[in-house]
């Protein structure tokens, strides 16, 4: 199959419904604790499907300690046929981040890991990334570095992914939400090949507008999401279905 339609997941420039609202949980020793739920019309990855154009359950939880250090895991349904007969994406990550006046940064490592991918024979797909993100008021730029074999794909460390967010607050509870992504460094099994047969290509490029809105502590979001590539999912029951067209996601979600 196509490697890169069967990208995934998590970090928070990937969640394509933000939530608004914000609560925590304070525990012993600094410490703080974060949870989200949230229910999505498709799993959108780098603006490829990750469920086929099916609906998505998402949530995790975080611990942040006063000075900055967190961890944190995130989950999401995903199409088995996708990931070698796994149907479960789960992210762990940890990391520092903190603010200078206007200015924030973010730095850390996130492992994608897989549950029962490699059935039948197949290879077993995972990936581990690099981040650093740096924000200015409403402006957020991340650039996340593969330092394993790209989603299991042999021989492709070193595929990265640049992607910028402005999130403009229009009223205390209404947002407006536009991001751009550039996948870059694909190589061997993760090159892109088009529906039209066009390619392999060695990158992609994706978009986001959206809307968040925070009802009474719920968060409602829309958002259209396409980018420049025709993919399919690379298997027999999926090769009909552009995954990576424009789309209409939309939202439901809380934090606690």
């Amino acid at each position: 199959m196509n490697r890169f339609t069967a990208l995934t997941a998590a970090a928070a420039f990937v969640a394509l419904g933000a939530t608004s609202s914000y609560a925590q949980t304070e525990l012993p020793y600094d410490v703080s604790m974060t949870a989200n739920a949230g229910l999505f019309t498709d799993y959108r990855f780098r603006g490829v499907s990750q469920t086929n154009r099916k609906p998505a359950f998402q949530g995790g939880f975080d611990f942040s300690h006063k000075m900055g250090f967190y961890l944190g895991n995130w989950n999401s349904n995903v199409d088995a046929a996708f990931y070698n007969g796994a149907n479960l994406e789960m992210d762990f990550y940890g990391g520092y981040k903190g603010s200078f006046d206007a200015f924030s940064y973010d730095a850390g490592l996130l492992y994608y890991y897989y549950p029962g991918s490699g059935a039948g024979g197949t290879y077993k797909i995972d990936n581990t990334e690099l981040y650093i993100a740096g924000g200015w008021g409403p402006v957020s730029l991340k650039y996340s570095y593969a330092v394993s074999d790209f989603f299991g794909i042999t021989d492709t460390k070193g595929a990265y992914y640049l992607d910028g967010t402005v999130t403009w607050p229009v009223t205390k509870e209404l947002s407006l939400v536009g991001h751009l992504g550039y996948q870059g460094g694909l190589k061997n099994g993760a090159r892109v090949t088009e529906i039209n047969g066009s390619g392999p290509h060695d990158s992609i490029t994706d978009w986001k507008l959206g809307v968040t809105y925070d009802l009474k502590g719920w968060g409602l979001g829309a958002s259209y999401i396409s980018t420049n590539r025709d993919l399919t999912g690379g298997t027999a029951a999926l090769s009909n279905r552009n995954i990576s067209s424009d789309v209409l996601v939309l939202s439901v979600s809380k934090s606690f």
